[in-house]
């Protein structure tokens, strides 16, 4: 696979494309994005295997959003056949990323355990306990980035363009390598218009009237969970389509097994 090396500008251009792809269809594309979030809590809430059965779903549930910005995209019929196209045929190797995803967080759960030491928030944090969990969320954060890079593209790569579990995972790495300053420039994006500029905005309102900041903080909530929340879902298609979509794929064959 010929991954595309992209500017750092790309990565803002990925929320703004979002953005765009969110105002061709706002019901849909929000309906999809409530639909994720609500079947990846109710899995994570069955008792005992919830936990397990999860990360075996998320590449397939990653198709069927993607699938479904595309289709929004290209103003095609939002129906099942579009909605699941490529998983039928790709449907062992998707599982397979499952399996794969589910042992990475697994490792990933344990490191943080490792390295990390549980801190009692309950009554609040001191200094010196506030400095301990940004040193292990940090820690988390670079744990994670392996992973992250490994599974971004991992799952349309498999569903559209059939390639195969392992290659998928590793054409994904070097693919997001190849374009850190596009990613870097994307959470730094996503940092400012989710956390630093509302911040802003509520501190600010706080300083004029409690009952005003009372107000935007719950309109800015809102923004963020029914538009920001369906930017983000079309990023992961957005970002997949300038990196590798050349053309329109076509329904892939059974990949082969990984060697």
């Amino acid at each position: 696979m010929d991954a595309r090396r992209l500017s750092a500008r790309h990565g803002f251009l990925w929320l703004l494309a979002g953005f765009a792809l969110f105002r061709r269809n706002p019901p849909l594309t929000t309906a999809l994005t409530f639909a994720y979030l609500l079947t990846v809590i109710v899995v994570n809430l069955i008792p005992k295997i919830g936990p397990v059965l999860l990360p075996l779903l998320l590449p397939t549930l990653t198709v069927i959003l993607a699938n479904g910005c595309r289709a929004i995209e290209r103003g095609k019929a939002f129906a099942g056949e579009s909605l699941m196209f490529g998983i039928r045929a790709q449907r062992v190797g998707l599982l397979r990323l499952g399996g794969l995803h589910l042992i990475g967080s697994t490792l990933l759960v344990l490191g943080g355990f490792a390295f990390g030491e549980p801190i009692n928030i309950s009554d609040g944090m001191s200094q010196e306990e506030a400095a301990a969990l940004l040193t292990d969320l940090s820690i988390l954060l670079v744990l994670a980035s392996p992973l992250l890079m490994a599974f971004w593209f991992a799952p349309l790569l498999t569903a559209w363009n059939g390639v195969s579990a392992g290659k998928s995972l590793f054409f994904s790495f070097v693919a997001s390598w190849r374009n850190w300053r596009a990613f870097a420039m994307y959470g730094l994006a996503l940092v400012l218009v989710g956390a630093v500029l509302p911040g802003m905005i509520l501190i600010v309102a706080g300083m004029i009237s409690e009952s005003l900041q009372g107000i935007l903080a719950v309109a800015v909530r809102m923004l963020l969970i029914f538009i920001l929340a369906p930017i983000m879902v079309a990023s992961v298609y957005l970002s997949y389509r300038d990196v590798f979509e050349v053309r329109d794929p076509v329904e892939p064959p059974p990949a082969l097994p990984d060697e």
